[in-house]
């Protein structure tokens, strides 16, 4: 009777007193927060942070666009997994907790909406892939939506190819790292060096392409005209180090050994896969390299195999399996070197068009969307649950066609 009492009252537009009966702490250990506007309008936004090394307190929506929501009635909420890091297998149950809370306290909202950044993006995919279907929709921003494992299995050919081709005496990791600051700075040195020869800036590039960097990724930078291939080296030189060499130790803790791999892998066929095969061509005729060389090299390289329990528990904890069960739009940068937009597009390409759709925008960086460029991804989903179909793509957003993922890997659908 109280719920119901409370859910009238904020129908109306009357005020209710929160901070006492918010509870801190849910089943499975996590926090989580929660701001309810003046005037509830029956909407549930249900947020999911990005990859954190610490836990942090939790976040109930980005501080620079709360208020405007607030103001427009949503009801906001979130946790803070219980955990840090790569916390996919806390993360998801940790977020239906939150909705069962809040129904608990307030009744069934008249609509829930996921959305979340970079690996937030990820949560919120796998809430929208649930079934039965426990959002009604969600968005997924600047999201690492290809999954761990292809996201990794990309990160892992872009470092073979940087450490074989560029570093291969510096001791630089691929799997196994046990203190990923620690072998960042040796890419980090290996790469400053590295971008000061024709040479290097030819590898570098080559080893960009396979791992999917794009060649613009500097938020405060205009983008390289198409043409301009020593631009994009430099823009794939800023994200390289945290675009390739990931939290990879994080992750395989979790996991419990490595669980990507490169067996069977053609990087000549890759590198043609790609789409900037031009551009590598041309980096290498003006350094006066065979990339025909390089690339034998990369084939004569030991492969690296996966272990099959730790690649069971990526693809529980989470790989997507490109069948969202509500509609989900994915936002994203064109010049995001951290999550490759390439992963949104292989997303988009498996899903189809009918609960999905991507928005892109003409910028770089990874994240760090304005609070309009967020609302109105908000309404343009709005628009979609109301109306049953997507409507043209709002103003502010770009036509745009991102480069081939080169190592897909969905659910059920295997991976490449």
């Amino acid at each position: 009777m109280r719920f119901g009492l409370r859910l009238g009252l904020l129908a109306l537009g009357v005020s209710a007193p929160l901070a006492a009966e918010t509870p801190p702490v849910l089943a499975g250990g996590a926090q989580w927060a929660l701001d309810m506007p003046q005037r509830w309008n029956g909407t549930l936004l249900v947020w999911s942070r990005g990859y954190s090394m610490r836990t942090g307190r939790p976040e109930s929506a980005p501080a620079e666009v709360k208020a405007a929501l607030l103001e427009q009635g949503y009801a906001l909420a979130g946790s803070d997994y219980g955990s840090a890091g790569w916390a996919l297998e806390q993360a998801v149950p940790a977020q239906v907790q939150v909705i069962n809370a809040f129904e608990q306290q307030y009744g069934k909202p008249r609509r829930i909406i996921g959305w979340g950044n970079s690996m937030g993006g990820l949560v919120t995919t796998a809430l929208a892939e649930q079934h039965p279907a426990i959002i009604d929709g969600g968005i997924a921003m600047c999201a690492s939506i290809g999954g761990t494992l292809g996201m990794m299995n990309m990160a892992l050919d872009g470092s073979l190819a940087f450490r074989t081709l560029i570093a291969p005496d510096d001791g630089i990791a691929l799997v196994g790292i046990a203190d990923d600051r620690a072998n960042g700075a040796k890419v980090g040195a290996a790469l400053a060096l590295a971008l000061k020869s024709p040479q290097g800036r030819a590898r570098v590039a080559l080893a960009g392409v396979l791992a999917g960097i794009p060649g613009w990724t500097s938020r405060t930078l205009p983008q390289p005209a198409a043409q301009d291939f020593e631009a994009q080296v430099d823009e794939i030189g800023r994200s390289f180090v945290m675009g390739v060499f990931l939290p990879r130790s994080d992750q395989e803790g979790r996991a419990g050994q490595g669980y990507s791999w490169n067996s069977g892998i053609d990087y000549a066929a890759q590198l043609r896969r790609s789409g900037r095969i031009a551009f590598v061509q041309s980096l290498y005729k003006k350094a006066g390299l065979s990339l025909a060389s390089d690339l034998d090299r990369l084939s004569g390289e030991p492969r690296i195999h996966a272990d099959a329990a730790a690649v069971a528990y990526m693809e529980r904890n989470y790989t997507p399996n490109a069948h969202p069960m509500v509609p989900l739009l994915a936002v994203q940068a064109v010049g995001d070197g951290m999550t490759a937009p390439s992963m949104q597009q292989a997303y988009a390409d498996a899903a189809g068009k009918r609960n999905f759709a991507s928005l892109w925008l003409g910028q770089a960086g990874h994240c760090g969307f304005s609070a309009p460029q967020m609302l109105t991804a908000l309404k343009h989903l709005e628009n979609r649950l109301d109306s049953g179909r997507w409507g043209r793509r709002p103003a502010g957003f770009v036509v745009y066609r991102a480069a081939k993922m080169l190592r897909p890997c969905f659910r059920g659908r295997g991976c490449k």
